[in-house]
């Protein structure tokens, strides 16, 4: 089994890559399959194993870098396409625990994806679910079409064909929305749920999806590393985490729920 594993890390994002790249080499489908690292990044001297790939790539900035992701990927389609499964992880992941097949797409599933750990959020109802409002964007999702599950970002991944056929779909989806002056709300993972809505995703728990931060009363296969942890300084800023501002976050949270009934 060959697996390619994508991953973006440019600026102060470069310094994850290490921890990742040891954790998954330890952990993930370990004598299962056989890895390859493509790694995107604005450092050259990043890594010099014999199964990572080094692409280069300008650091754009937030939201640019995530939002274009899957324009990334496909400027390397001629050599993903020979590979049994593709697999995106952020840059923070990091594997705790052995991964087994159980991570792989199956019941007629071609892609998996994280399931945001909503338990967690301040309003756990679907109405608060960060679904695209603006109903011009190609990334919207109507009200009233149960159920909902709302994918993250972080990791993402299917067969070589089902990874790169959303890729070429979400990216000129996203085009799309910026020819027309659209960028949706929470930019490529508000693209990834209206994808998934109309095709079928076998879902990764908590297991797999959790911010090292929310971890309580379960041991994670892997976690998304708390930045703010590791570098404070480049990190911490725009975080209010004082009582004002988590009373700031509920009007806001009750204010947007409301948008989508508009």
């Amino acid at each position: 089994m060959r697996i390619a594993i994508l991953y973006i890390c440019t600026g102060k994002y470069n310094q994850f890559f290490e921890g990742f790249y040891q954790s998954a080499e330890k952990y993930l489908l370990k004598d299962i399959a056989m890895k390859d690292y493509y790694v995107f990044t604005d450092d050259m001297n990043l890594c010099s194993k014999s199964n990572v790939f080094l692409n280069y790539k300008k650091c754009e900035g937030f939201p640019w870098d995530s939002l274009y992701r899957f324009r990334t990927f496909l400027t390397i389609k001629d050599k993903l396409i020979d590979y049994d499964y593709i697999y995106f992880f952020n840059s923070n992941a990091l594997f705790l625990q052995d991964v087994d097949e159980s991570i792989l797409p199956d019941n007629g599933c071609e892609l998996v994806n994280g399931v945001w750990p909503i338990h967690r959020r301040i309003c756990t109802s679907y109405h608060y679910y960060p679904y695209e409002r603006n109903k011009k964007s190609l990334a919207y999702v109507a009200p009233f079409h149960k159920p909902y599950t709302y994918y993250m970002g972080g990791i993402h991944g299917g067969t070589a064909n089902a990874f790169l056929e959303m890729s070429e779909v979400l990216n000129r989806n996203i085009q799309i929305d910026l020819e027309n002056g659209i960028v949706a709300k929470v930019h490529d993972q508000s693209h990834i749920n209206k994808y998934l809505r109309s095709h079928s995703c076998k879902p990764l728990g908590k297991e797999y999806c959790s911010p090292e931060e929310w971890v309580s009363g379960f041991e994670p296969k892997m976690i998304f590393r708390d930045k703010v942890k590791i570098d404070p300084i480049t990190f911490s800023k725009g975080r209010d985490k004082s009582i004002w501002g988590k009373i700031k976050e509920l009007i806001n949270l009750n204010i947007f729920a409301l948008q989508w009934y508009l």
